[in-house]
């Protein structure tokens, strides 16, 4: 089946950088999962950036939605909007496919370690795990923020 970003999606990528907005509507329509934009979820302003941090939401006042160069994805099992994990591995082996063939350099929040998926050679389940291993042999706890994506150049 092929999906299509909705009319409210797309609102929702206004102000976002050309090349994320180019991805996510490439990556709709080669996915296995349907996905969608969530409010919040493209460009914000400083205070719902500060709102987002107040309620736990976001982690950071230096957000690369504050500079459009940042979307969040939300997936959903029919209507029902899904926080399963595996849904959003899969949703990012979509962005990555995408970002190799328009060579765009985004970095995906489940494998922060990877400046390039496009460039990846792996599934995003590989790349996630990969994540996982690398901060628990430092020591340091994984932050899986796997709805989200990144410019990187």
């Amino acid at each position: 089946m092929t999906y299509k970003l909705s009319n409210r999606s797309l609102e929702r990528l206004e102000g976002v950088d050309d090349k994320l907005i180019s991805l996510a509507k490439y990556a709709i329509g080669i996915t296995k999962i349907d996905f969608g934009i969530p409010y919040l979820g493209g460009l914000r302003t400083m205070e719902q950036q500060r709102e987002l941090v107040n309620k736990g939401a976001s982690q950071t006042m230096k957000s690369k939605h504050l500079e459009g160069i940042a979307i969040d994805t939300v997936a959903y099992i029919g209507p029902r909007v899904s926080w399963e994990l595996n849904l959003y591995d899969d949703i990012a082996d979509a962005m990555r496919e995408a970002a190799s063939d328009l060579g765009v350099k985004i970095r995906w929040g489940a494998a922060w370690h990877i400046d390039s998926i496009g460039e990846y050679k792996g599934t995003m389940e590989d790349a996630m795990n990969e994540y996982i291993d690398l901060r628990r042999s430092q020591g340091r706890r994984p932050f899986i923020d796997a709805p989200h994506y990144e410019l990187t150049a």
